[in-house]
């Protein structure tokens, strides 16, 4: 089945007019129908198989004694997750199914093992983080600090904001800014209130039964507090940090990098913050099956409402009609740890990253009277 723009718009792979080039609109209409064909029986082969790979890590770490296969199984069993998260991330988009039920269905059962509120989701990421990506203000995801903002921050702040913001920090960004604020913490508005509750009730009730279970299971099968609490660990927790750490990262690499601009208000607009302002980044074809195309996020962004298997199919269409616009390159660790390295903080005004030594540059002890009233 087709999924269409609106009922008097068509798509081609035409190059838009000059006057179309900077809506995106525009870019949509780039899209062959095609890529919005879903298909419920190749989602679902995909959920199954997923679920299925899990179950069996988590089997392999019962039956398993010995910690040094614990280890790989526990970074195994997070990545397992992160690919079960994404899936849900599609059903929560629309984007898994035709059906709205199976969507959000699938969504809640497959968000379960990484402990997230599909409806708190559904809010932050869908209508906000997608409405106003890379918006100063508006887009909480990995969201830059001004120089003049990090150095009005304490010792602690500016501590947490380098940990979190170095090569190794994006795990516990996510955990703390995305999962703790938006997931746990968050008092959803009235209108959102009623389906978010229920869905945190039903994370809620998940989280203690795994952590009952593991605990049960690893009391009569170590017969010892050291293993039970290790039973618990490894079967719950461990794969649930190597997940924040997963998905941490993989949004960090979709909106953060020396080419990676985020944009003022007066500056912003949709086709800039979808198109300018996300990547698509190249990786071998096992990381594409694990993580369902994720990291070929350009067309995800412009309409969320394409399935991952048809991403690659968008992505090439996109670059035809409006070459030279997206940033679409092969994964490298060597431009990871320079994207580290350098953006840490962001002037708005001139659109660029910069690193720490711009907040010692342009401290108050260094600048003209006249302008440190204005950083304050």
């Amino acid at each position: 089945m087709s999924t269409t723009i609106s009922d008097n718009e068509s798509r081609n792979l035409a190059v838009p007019p000059a006057a179309d080039l900077d809506t995106l609109a525009a870019v949509r209409r780039s899209i062959p129908d095609f890529c919005y064909n879903r298909s419920t029986k190749k989602s679902m082969i995909y959920v199954v198989r997923d679920f299925a790979i899990y179950a069996a890590l988590i089997a392999a770490m019962v039956l398993v004694k010995q910690w040094y296969f614990d280890i790989p199984l526990i970074l195994l069993t997070g990545v397992v997750v992160g690919g079960l998260f994404i899936l849900g991330h599609d059903g929560a988009h629309g984007a898994l199914t035709d059906s709205k039920k199976i969507n959000g269905v699938s969504a809640r059962l497959l968000m379960l093992p990484s402990l997230h509120v599909q409806e708190s989701w559904v809010l932050g990421h869908n209508r906000v983080h997608h409405g106003f990506t890379a918006r100063q203000g508006m887009d909480f995801v990995w969201h830059p600090v001004t120089v003049e903002e990090y150095q009005q921050y304490n010792l602690f702040k500016k501590l947490r904001h380098r940990i979190e913001w170095s090569p190794f920090g994006a795990g516990l960004y996510y955990l703390r800014e995305v999962w703790w604020n938006k997931m746990i913490t968050f008092r959803p508005p009235e209108k959102w209130a009623k389906a978010i509750w229920r869905d945190w009730w039903l994370v809620a009730g998940w989280a203690i039964f795994a952590t009952v279970a593991s605990l049960v299971g690893g009391f009569f099968d170590y017969g010892s507090v050291a293993g039970t609490i290790w039973m618990w660990f490894k079967l719950v927790v461990g794969p649930f940090f190597i997940f924040n750490q997963v998905i941490g990262w993989t949004v960090y690499v979709h909106h953060v990098g020396p080419d990676i601009r985020w944009w003022k208000k007066n500056e912003w607009t949709r086709f800039r913050g979808q198109m300018e302002s996300t990547t698509i980044m190249r990786f071998p074809w096992l990381a594409n099956q694990i993580f369902h195309n994720i990291f070929i996020h350009v067309p995800h962004h412009v309409d969320m409402r394409i399935p991952w298997y048809e991403l690659p199919r968008a992505a090439d269409a996109i670059e035809a009609a409006f070459p030279g616009t997206v940033v679409d390159e092969k994964f490298s660790l060597v431009r990871y740890f320079k994207s580290a390295h350098t953006c840490k903080l962001y002037d708005f005004e001139q659109g660029k990253w910069l690193p720490y030594g711009a907040s010692k540059e342009n401290s108050p002890a260094r600048v003209p009277s006249k302008n440190t009233a204005v950083a304050l």
